[in-house]
């Protein structure tokens, strides 16, 4: 796909508290930048190695393929690259100030919180993160 928006992304363990707001949140996101880019394509390229705590692959599917199917409603032409493949892409940028972007989506929204999230000020509870330590990998 060319000239376009190209979404590389990782859906991590806390997602799955939210996984319909994310996918949401997600949307919304891509939606202030295609706005701002004045485009109408995207590329959803599903990227595991930007976290080290990766929800379950059952999740993360759900949420790219409403992420897939909420886009395509609002007219935008959506690809999604395969989940779970080793892929090879070419990329090309444009010097664009918006040319490369970084986006945290937080799966609590506006709700109250215990604490801060290191990578922004989105909360994280304490309670969730005891009861999903259960299931994050061990070194």
């Amino acid at each position: 796909m060319d000239d376009c928006l190209v979404v590389f992304s990782s859906v991590e363990k806390l997602d799955e508290l939210n996984a319909a707001g994310v996918a949401e949140a997600a949307k919304n996101s891509i939606v202030d930048v295609l706005g701002k880019l004045k485009e109408n394509r995207v590329m959803l390229f599903p990227f595991a190695h930007l976290t080290s705590t990766l929800s379950s692959p059952h999740v993360a599917l759900e949420i790219l393929m409403s992420l897939e199917a909420s886009l395509k409603n609002d007219g935008f032409t959506v690809k999604r690259a395969p989940f779970g493949w080793n892929k090879e892409f070419d990329i090309k940028s444009k010097g664009h100030p918006l040319a490369v972007l970084s986006k945290v989506i937080c799966p609590y929204g506006k709700m109250e919180c215990d604490f801060l999230c290191p990578y922004c000020t989105n909360p994280i509870k304490l309670q969730d993160v005891s009861s999903l330590r259960e299931t994050l990998p061990t070194s």
